[in-house]
């Protein structure tokens, strides 16, 4: 686990409110669930997973409850939907923080940052297609251009039932070939064993059972919905059909997004699929449902690859510098929060050298000075720090009445907000 600082803490806020904005333009609302759940919502989502077999921040609390924190965000938000039953199609978007003890590497911590969406009650090839897309045009609107879209289906509940048990069998038939680790999966969810990335394990894999084989009619229907619906929307794909997800609850579409900026070992920066039998096992009835979930730190690096989301810009308006007694600093500086300026000031003093020197740093466009001089006058300087466009006629520094101050600045601070560069 680590702190999140300034600059990096603003990238990441940056990306949070974009996604925001993508999901409300597509009709979805904000669902806030706990950070702390009861252990059952986390074990249903697969007893076989490294999630809850290793990787579960799990203890009892005070009245002897079994809880976990939550190691990812789907399970919590179904039993919400479970336990509140919202009008369906109930469409949300979510972002916030997990926790897993799994083994940190680049790009992934102990506790960690996802946004994502779920949509549960409604069955319909076209709004997997929704879904997908609106994870695709999130990563365009961030900047990212290097990303892989890898498609695949496990069919129906009865199909992936057959798939798994076809899969089995090949891999037991090669368990000389197949490591320790390997051999623990295989007993497990031997489905997980196509996810394998040991090289010694490749034509094992490779000569697999496909899912292809097993498919339902309505499933094969399905998925060639969902292809035709990417493809009238221009997103492009890859089909993947050792693509499985790491939880047991999916069904049918699985996909998952790669950064090819990123070392191939660890591009992956989210994925989803449909889940339609999870909402059952949470004690609901039977529900549709599909989402996805899209790692925040990956997401970063992979924006720091491509060069997209570069250093944040300073969004302060006004440094005051006081060079009484500071309480013109704390008067002002109060009006043009009031007025909807963003302003600061130096505590404690300092020579017009030093709280310049503090005005600078901050990156504030314009800095408020005052002195004995400009009290006596009823006035203050007004000194621009920052270059723009539509200031470049205006003087660098100038007298400007008190009384007029606020609305001089809120004025020009509407300008030059047409050409920040962070907006």
């Amino acid at each position: 686990m680590r702190d999140v600082l300034w600059p990096d803490s603003a990238r990441r806020r940056d990306l949070v409110d974009r996604f925001v904005a993508t999901s409300r333009a597509a009709g979805y609302r904000e669902v806030v669930p706990p950070l702390l759940e009861d252990l059952g919502v986390f074990e249903r989502v697969g007893e076989a997973t490294d999630v809850v077999t290793k990787e579960m921040y799990e203890f009892t609390d005070r009245d002897g409850t079994r809880v976990a924190l939550r190691p990812e965000m789907t399970a919590g938000v179904v039993r919400a939907f479970v336990q509140h039953k919202p009008l369906t199609p109930w469409k949300v978007f979510y972002a916030g923080t997990n926790f897993r003890h799994e083994r940190p590497q680049k790009g992934r911590y102990r506790s960690f940052d996802q946004v994502g969406v779920e949509v549960l009650g409604a069955d319909d090839p076209d709004l997997d297609v929704e879904v997908i897309a609106l994870a695709w045009y999130f990563f365009e609107a961030i900047g990212l251009r290097q990303v892989t879209l890898l498609l695949n289906t496990l069919g129906e509940h009865d199909d992936r039932v057959r798939y798994s048990e076809a899969v089995a069998s090949h891999f037991d038939a090669h368990r000389a070939e197949l490591s320790e680790a390997s051999l623990a999966t295989l007993e497990r969810n031997p489905l997980r064993l196509l996810d394998s990335k040991r090289r010694e394990e490749r034509s094992v894999i490779e000569t697999a059972p496909k899912i292809a084989e097993f498919l339902s009619p309505s499933a094969a229907e399905h998925f060639a919905r969902v292809k035709a619906g990417l493809d009238a929307l221009g997103v492009p794909y890859r089909i993947d059909e050792r693509l499985v997800r790491g939880l047991d609850y999916y069904r049918r579409t699985t996909f998952e997004f790669t950064a090819d900026a990123l070392d191939a070992a660890q591009n992956a920066i989210g994925g989803g699929g449909r889940y339609d039998g999870l909402a059952e096992d949470l004690g609901g009835k039977p529900t549709d449902g599909i989402g996805f979930a899209l790692g925040v730190d990956r997401i970063l690096l992979a924006a720091e690859a491509e060069g997209v989301l570069g250093e944040p810009e300073s969004n302060l308006d006004v440094f005051v510098v006081d060079l009484t007694d500071g309480s013109q600093a704390r008067d002002i500086t109060h009006e043009l929060r009031a007025a909807g300026l963003s302003a600061d000031r130096r505590f404690g003093g300092g020579s017009m050298k030093a709280q310049m020197r503090s005005a600078d740093r901050s990156g504030a466009l314009y800095a408020v000075i005052v002195g004995e001089d400009e009290v006596a006058a009823a006035a203050v300087t007004l000194r621009r720090l920052r270059d723009h466009s539509d200031t470049a006629g205006d003087s660098a520094q100038q007298s400007v009445p008190r009384s007029e101050l606020v609305a001089r600045l809120a004025a020009r601070s509407s300008e030059t907000s047409q050409v920040r560069p962070d907006e």
